[in-house]
């Protein structure tokens, strides 16, 4: 029974972990993408 009470808990803490690392990744992208767009703007 313990066993499965940490696999339990390790799989949700995996997912969560996989969440913020998407999460991370998505907003950096916002931000670089609305960086990249500012600087074309001021070169032109």
């Amino acid at each position: 029974m313990e066993f499965l009470k940490m696999l339990l808990f390790n799989s949700v803490e995996f997912v969560a972990l996989c969440a913020v690392m998407v999460a991370g990744v998505m907003v950096g992208k916002k931000l670089r993408d609305k960086k990249d767009a500012k600087v074309q703007d001021e070169e032109k």
